[in-house]
C-alpha cells in the first residue's frame, strides 16, 4: 500500500511541496518563488502560468528529494493562499487575466458602493464575512467588466472561476474537474456557509455568472485524479483547505474552543465553535474551518495585517538589526522603566477594528529610547494584537472562555521564545508551540491521507500531536493590566489620527 502523501502548499509569494510518510514525519520539501506583479498602486496579481510551473517543478523536486514514485503516493493535498482569484478559459485552459492577488484593493470603490446601497447586512449574514476587496466575488466581477467579451463568454459557460486550489485542480487533472472545497468557497462572497451552496441572491448582487462556478466539496474527498505524465503515474487529489483552514487542522483543533495563531508577515487566529456559525459583534469573520463527512464546522476568525512584517521593518527599515533572531535578545535588554509602543498599522489596522485608512504610532518616546526599546515594542505590538482578537472571540462566544481556551502556534516569529513568553503573559492563558511547525502542509496532507485511508480519524490524529514547548503565563494582574491599558490608549491614538484628518 502507497504510504506517503504529497501537500502542495501553494502561498503569495512561493509554491512549496512536501512528501509526508505515514507517521507523519517529513520526507522531503521544495519550495520555489516566483514573481510579484504590481501594475498600479494598491493591485496585486500573480501570472497563473507561473503558479502552475512553480507547483509542478516543487512537486516533482520533493518526490525526486524523497525518492518516491507516483505508486508510493496514496493521494496529494492542496492547501493554498486564500481569496486571490483565477478566470480561464474551459476549452484551452489559458487565463483571460493575470490572478488577482487576496491583498489586492482595486474593487474598494465596488465595495463601498455595495455598502452605500445597503447590500452588507444581507452579505454577512450569508457569507459570514464583512464587505471587502479582501475576498475574491468583486475580484471576478472585475475581471468580467474590464477584459473585452469576458462577461458575455462567462455567461455562456466558457469561462471557468476558481481559487487558486481549484486552478491547480483543473491544471494537474487536465481540464477533467472544476472543483473546490467549502473552506475556499466560503471566502468568495458568493457561498452561504449555512446552507453549503452558491447563493443566486449574492451571485446577482456582485454580477458573478452560475456557469463559471465550481463544484463544492468536502474538504477530505476524492476530487479527481491527476494526469498520469506528470508524475510517471495517476495520483488522486484526496485534500483541498484554504491555508488558514488547513493549519487548523495541522494543529489539530477539531475540538470546540481550540484555537490556533499563525504568524508569518500577518497573523490568522481561528477558534473553533464547532457545528455553529457564531455572528460576530466585534468584527471577526465567521468562517467554515472544514467540511468532513457533509458536516460543517465554522470558527471564528481574525486577521492582524501586521505581525512578522514588523520585525522586517526593524531590518529593513531603521537598520537596527541584521536578522529576525536578534530581536529577542536585544528587547531583553530594554530599559523596563519605558513604556514604548508601537501601533503597527503600516497597511492599516485588521480586526477587530477593520481601519484601512490609519497608519502606524510610536507612542511613550523618552531620550533614553533606543534599538532594544523599539524592538521590544515590535514584538509586544504582535502579542497586543493578539490579545485584542482574543478578547473579541471571547466576547462573541462566551463558551470560550469557559473552555479555557490554549492558544496553539505556528509560523516563523513563533521560533522567538522572548515573543511567545510575552503572549502567554498578556494573554494570561498557555501558549504551545508544536514540534511540526509547518502546519499548513501537514493540515492539506492530513485531509488527503485520511480519504485515502493513510490515516486516522480526527480523534486518533489529534493524538499524534507532539508538543515541543509550552509557555505558561507569569506576569502579574496588576503589570498585565496596565500594559494592555497603555496599549489600548496608543490604539485609541492612532485610530484619532484618521478621524482628524477627516
Amino acid at each position: 500500500m502507497s504510504s506517503h502523501v504529497l501537500a502542495i502548499d501553494q502561498g503569495t509569494t512561493s509554491s512549496r511541496a512536501i512528501v509526508f510518510r505515514g507517521d507523519i514525519s517529513i520526507a522531503a520539501t521544495a519550495q520555489q518563488e516566483f514573481p510579484q506583479h504590481f501594475p498600479a498602486s494598491g493591485w496585486v496579481e500573480h501570472e497563473p502560468d507561473d503558479i502552475w510551473h512553480s507547483t509542478l517543478a516543487t512537486c516533482r523536486e520533493a518526490m525526486q528529494k524523497a525518492n518516491v514514485t507516483a505508486r508510493d503516493i496514496a493521494a496529494i493535498g492542496i492547501t493554498n493562499q486564500r481569496e486571490t482569484t483565477v478566470v480561464w478559459d474551459r476549452a484551452t485552459g489559458k487565463a483571460v487575466h493575470r490572478a488577482i492577488v487576496w491583498q489586492d484593493r482595486r474593487t474598494a470603490d465596488v465595495c463601498a458602493q455595495l455598502k452605500a446601497e445597503g447590500h452588507e447586512p444581507e452579505i454577512s449574514a450569508r457569507t459570514g464575512l464583512i464587505v471587502d476587496p479582501y475576498f475574491s466575488g468583486t475580484k471576478v466581477a472585475w475581471i468580467l467588466d474590464h477584459v473585452p467579451g469576458a462577461r458575455a463568454r462567462a455567461e455562456r459557460g466558457e469561462l471557468l472561476f476558481g481559487t487558486v486550489d481549484c486552478y491547480l485542480l483543473w491544471r494537474l487533472t487536465g481540464g477533467k474537474v472544476h472543483a473546490t472545497d467549502a473552506t475556499n468557497a466560503s471566502r468568495t462572497l458568493l457561498f452561504n456557509i449555512h446552507q453549503g451552496v452558491w447563493d443566486d441572491t449574492l451571485l446577482t448582487i456582485l454580477r458573478v455568472p452560475r456557469a463559471m462556478l465550481p463544484q463544492v466539496k468536502d474538504s477530505s474527498a476524492h476530487f479527481g485524479d491527476c494526469i498520469a505524465d506528470l508524475f510517471g503515474g495517476p495520483i488522486a487529489v484526496r485534500g483541498i483547505a484554504g491555508d488558514q483552514q488547513a493549519a487548523t487542522i495541522g494543529q489539530a483543533c477539531f475540538t470546540p474552543g481550540m484555537m490556533k495563531s499563525t504568524y508569518g508577515t500577518g497573523c490568522f487566529a481561528l477558534l473553533n465553535t464547532g457545528t455553529t456559525p457564531v455572528t460576530s459583534k466585534n468584527k471577526l469573520l465567521t468562517t467554515i474551518a472544514y467540511q468532513l463527512d457533509g458536516k460543517r464546522t465554522y470558527a471564528l476568525e481574525g486577521s492582524i495585517f501586521v505581525a512578522g512584517s514588523a520585525v522586517q521593518w526593524l531590518r529593513d527599515g531603521l537598520k537596527i538589526i541584521k536578522n529576525a533572531a536578534e530581536t529577542g535578545p536585544l528587547a531583553d535588554q530594554s530599559d523596563s522603566t519605558q513604556a514604548v509602543y508601537l501601533v503597527p498599522a503600516f497597511v492599516g489596522l485588521g480586526a477587530p477594528y477593520w481601519n484601512p485608512r490609519v497608519r502606524g504610532g510610536l507612542f511613550g518616546l523618552t531620550r533614553n529610547t533606543g534599538p532594544a526599546e523599539l524592538a521590544h515594542a515590535a514584538l509586544e505590538s504582535v502579542c497586543y494584537q493578539t490579545h485584542d482578537l482574543w478578547a473579541a472571540m471571547r466576547a462573541d462566544w462566551p463558551e470560550a472562555k469557559a473552555a479555557n481556551t490554549v492558544l496553539r502556534v505556528d509560523g516563523g516569529m513563533t521560533a522567538s521564545d522572548w515573543t511567545m513568553q510575552r503572549l502567554a503573559d498578556l494573554l494570561d492563558a498557555p501558549v504551545d508551540r508544536p514540534m511540526i511547525q509547518e502546519t499548513t502542509a501537514l493540515g492539506a496532507a492530513y485531509l488527503a491521507g485520511l480519504s485515502a485511508g493513510v490515516y486516522p480519524e480526527p480523534a486518533k490524529f489529534a493524538d499524534n500531536w507532539r508538543l515541543e514547548h509550552r509557555f505558561k503565563p507569569n506576569m502579574s494582574d496588576a503589570t498585565r493590566t496596565r500594559k494592555l491599558k497603555g496599549w489600548a490608549a496608543a490604539v485609541r491614538g492612532v485610530l484619532a489620527s484618521d478621524e482628524g484628518e477627516g
